[in-house]
């Protein structure tokens, strides 16, 4: 399996990318950006420096994954999810000086293991997404959501719970079993 970079991408060659992934039209890909292998970045999708995603995670349009975020292997992220990475955000400090790079204080966000994203979906930064969770289309993830937890809404709340496969679990059933 080869690695494809379409021509219209911007991929910085001190980026790391494994085999067998696939980088489409208008992505840009960052230096000292971790990719794993057998993943797929749909167009528009930016990389920031320092992210690391792992193997076989699939990346859809125009998604925008900042530094501080780490993607474990499986992963889904659904068209138009954007990730936060600093919790005070500001274009200018008190003084009236524009920020720099020391001046930002990133917060680390983790999406575990076979986690789905749905379109949409805002990940504000310093939380955890379980394995196997599900994100539903337009929530604000603003804390942690469990392994194989379903979650919807602004805020995003916890509902329910999926197994591997998506499937809504009944309630009292271990989905890590179901």
């Amino acid at each position: 399996m080869s690695l494809f970079i379409h021509p219209s991408a911007d991929v910085s060659p001190d980026a790391t990318i494994g085999e067998g992934t696939k980088i489409w039209h208008l992505v840009q890909v960052r230096a000292g950006a971790t990719i794993g292998r057998e993943c797929i970045f749909g167009r528009g999708v930016y990389v920031d420096t320092g992210v690391v995603i792992g193997n076989r995670v699939k990346v859809q349009n125009y998604v925008s994954i900042y530094d501080g975020v780490i993607i474990e292997d499986g992963v889904f992220v659904g068209p138009h999810v954007v990730f936060t990475n600093d919790k005070l955000p500001r274009a200018i400090n008190p003084d009236g000086s524009l920020k720099d790079g020391e001046d930002w204080t990133i917060s680390r966000t983790l999406i575990r293991e076979g986690a789905s994203l749905g379109a949409n979906a805002t990940i504000v930064c310093g939380i955890t997404i379980g394995c196997w969770a599900m994100v539903g289309a337009g929530a604000v993830v603003t804390k942690d959501v469990p392994d194989y937890g379903l979650v919807v809404g602004n805020p995003a709340r916890l509902i329910g719970y999926v197994s591997k496969s998506g499937e809504r679990v009944p309630d009292g059933v271990d989905p890590a079993t179901y």
